[in-house]
């Protein structure tokens, strides 16, 4: 009896995020441990099913970095990156395109459909979701002093976002998994960051949360501290002083762009947790750390 009542008493605690959270969008970049591990896996589709039964309105974009380069390297082909962007060239965005695409995303749509969910795969080519450019990294040279461009090939960064299929997606009541790629001028395919890709979306959207799933409790302060709540102004404090720095950065420029846009709050968790994010949905705790404006 006492194992009933701690359920009763689980659910008693969501019931205000229920009715707080019930038809507003939620965009989720899926990636690392949990679109690797098969018990995680299926915790995030069952996540994404119970949310959007409640009335919540999941969107998810997702990665795959890892299956891309292990599926490059069976054709012989090596793995390049420059301050974290996949260098990609005309035979890797083919490889890029039949991966996130084909491959990750149908298995994501699967999974969630399997679960009693109405998933549906995407680009950002489908419905002019995603307007991208050539993405110019630049740096100065240390003979000259002057900048440089480093050339990343076939990489992209978001132009605009036309949320028109997204919208009608969920007025019917269909989750888009969205791969993060799209064209550029001529048609050409770009390989875009999913941290990005989901910001902007969110943006677009006017979303209620952004959620991105790392393999990391979240963001850490000097100590190795989680830090469970940052500002905007807080948090470029600690871009500035390179607390934040990596793979982080791309995320919390993601999660800043969002709210300066109009995003109601964002979420850094670690997606290694089962069910992480109901967690932190649906609990006063939570997990992981909540930038705010």
């Amino acid at each position: 009896m006492k194992k009933l009542i701690e359920k009763a008493n689980v659910l008693i605690e969501s019931l205000p995020y229920i009715r707080k959270f019930s038809g507003k969008t939620f965009v989720i970049k899926y990636g690392g441990a949990a679109m690797v591990d098969e018990k995680l896996k299926d915790a995030f589709a069952r996540d994404i099913v119970l949310m959007n039964f409640i009335g919540i309105k999941p969107v998810i974009v997702h990665g795959g970095g890892p299956k891309i380069s292990r599926i490059m390297e069976k054709m012989g082909k090596k793995p390049t990156f420059v301050h974290g962007q996949r260098v990609t060239d005309e035979e890797t965005i083919d490889i890029v395109e039949m991966v996130l695409g084909g491959l990750i995303n149908k298995q994501i749509v699967s999974l969630i459909n399997s679960h009693g969910g109405f998933a549906v795969g995407l680009s950002g080519k489908d419905g002019n979701l995603i307007t991208a450019r050539r993405k110019v990294i630049k740096k100065i040279s240390p003979e000259t002093g002057a900048p440089e461009i480093i050339d990343l090939g076939l990489v992209g960064e978001v132009e605009k976002i036309n949320p028109r299929i997204l919208t009608s997606m969920e007025e019917s009541g269909f989750i888009p998994v969205i791969a993060p790629i799209s064209a550029g001028q001529k048609s050409r395919t770009l390989n875009i960051n999913a941290d990005y890709v989901a910001g902007s979306i969110a943006s677009a959207l006017k979303a209620e949360k952004l959620m991105l799933l790392t393999d990391v409790e979240g963001i850490k302060d000097k100590k190795n501290r989680l830090i469970p709540t940052l500002n905007i102004k807080k948090m470029k404090s600690l871009v500035s002083d390179s607390t934040v720095s990596g793979g982080m950065l791309p995320k919390v420029l993601a999660c800043q762009n969002a709210i300066e846009k109009g995003v109601g709050k964002t979420h850094i968790i670690d997606g290694r947790i089962p069910h992480a994010l109901l967690l932190e949905i649906f609990t006063e705790e939570g997990i992981g750390t909540e930038i705010v404006k």
